[in-house]
């Protein structure tokens, strides 16, 4: 409960919060929520590029598809992408973060060798160069962001057992016997999870970012797919008279980063203790 009362005073961590469970929601009834959901795939080139109405809230795109409609089921996909790939990161990541931390010896030396070789890289360009090198499908940008998200928590939960292990209770389960893989994820492991759950919320919106930058670039989602950087992309021949055509899903990937990175932040304060204690 305190704990709660101390996440509800932080109003940008609430507004954060309020704007993924509505991404959430959405997602989850994306076939009920939209107007049209056959317009995934569907053409009306009678109605293209129609302006905003009561009938097409945000208009429609160069196709006659209803943009609202492919917004909300846009929010479905983009929120697959996310959980995939973060969740595939930290099953690489985590383990090998532990297991670089605690042991020494060369495995532990390449392990990080190989990270901070990761990491010297920006991701978005190391994304871009993967994807190229695979076909455009929303398979590949999932692959490609995989593989270049896991060096971060790899990275912190690094760091948190090289700091955890002159602890004196790990020592007192050495000298108990206990073998290291008991060690790692029945004790050091849930010291670790603070830190490693603010970076997969706030690598959540970083992901479906990346993703749109994909789509944008032709790297990602491929059509008809109801896809927000596709989207964008699609729609750059028609500006600027069509703004709706790119404002749309521009300001769905918009809220989507800024209530992840608010919830990330708002996670952070109340998680980490070294943060509460200098406040």
């Amino acid at each position: 409960m305190l704990i709660l009362r101390k996440f509800a005073k932080d109003k940008p961590a609430v507004f954060g919060s309020v704007i993924v469970l509505a991404i959430v929601l959405v997602a989850a009834f994306a076939d009920w929520l939209a107007p049209y959901p056959g317009d995934v795939s569907a053409s009306h080139l009678l109605l293209r590029l129609k302006a905003p109405s009561w009938e097409h809230p945000f208009g429609t795109d160069n196709l006659g598809r209803d943009i609202f409609s492919r917004v909300i089921l846009g929010t479905r996909g983009a929120l697959a992408i996310a959980l995939m790939v973060v969740g595939s990161a930290m099953v690489v990541g985590v383990p090998l973060g532990l297991a670089g931390g605690y042991y020494e010896g060369l495995g532990a030396e390449a392990i990080m060798r190989v990270t901070d070789m990761f990491l010297a890289v920006p991701q978005l360009i190391l994304a871009l160069a993967l994807a190229q090198l695979m076909s455009p499908s929303l398979e590949s940008a999932m692959l490609a962001l995989s593989l270049t998200y896991w060096p971060f928590f790899t990275r912190i939960v690094y760091s948190e057992t090289r700091r955890l292990k002159a602890s004196l209770f790990i020592d007192a389960l050495q000298c108990i016997g206990a073998s290291g893989p008991r060690i790692l994820f029945l004790h050091v492991l849930p010291n670790c999870i603070s830190p490693v759950v603010v970076r997969a919320t706030i690598g959540m919106g970083f992901t479906i970012l990346v993703a749109a930058v994909l789509g944008f670039l032709g790297m990602g989602a491929t059509p008809p797919a109801p896809d927000w950087g596709l989207a964008i992309s699609e729609s750059r021949q028609y500006l600027p008279e069509a703004w709706w055509f790119s404002t749309f899903p521009g300001l769905a990937i918009f809220l989507t980063v800024l209530g992840f990175n608010l919830l990330g932040d708002g996670l952070r304060d109340i998680l980490d203790p070294r943060l509460r204690r200098s406040r």
